[in-house]
């Protein structure tokens, strides 16, 4: 798996996890890097989610057919945002790549990729 992967699914983690426990994902950001340096780009993602997210969930729920952010499996939902961030405000990563990223991510989530 390459750092990219690693930092991808780092920053799935970290937001599902601030989710979870309902604190904001900065502190967990904040909290996780003290305890073991984290990969830049996980920075940059989970900060750059942070900071669209408002509009990053807006896109998911408007393209979103017969599920509400709400409604969608925790690991779904945030391989989703990442991907949507990579998508929309990354101009150096290839649409193609973030995609193939995202449904990989979802493969080794350990659920079964639904298309």
């Amino acid at each position: 798996m390459s750092a990219r992967s690693k930092a991808r699914k780092r920053a799935v983690d970290l937001i599902y996890a601030a989710e979870l426990r309902k604190v904001p994902v900065a502190d967990l950001l904040e909290e996780s890097s003290v305890e073991k340096p984290l990969n830049p780009y996980t920075v940059t993602l989970v900060e750059g989610w942070s900071e669209h997210s408002e509009e990053i969930d807006s896109l998911l729920a408007s393209f979103a057919r017969g599920w509400s952010l709400d409604r969608m499996p925790a690991v779904d939902r945030n391989v989703l945002r990442i991907a949507t961030f990579e998508l929309v405000f990354s101009a150096d990563i290839p649409d193609a790549v973030a995609i193939k990223e995202a449904v990989k991510g979802k493969a080794t989530s350990g659920q079964p990729v639904q298309m």
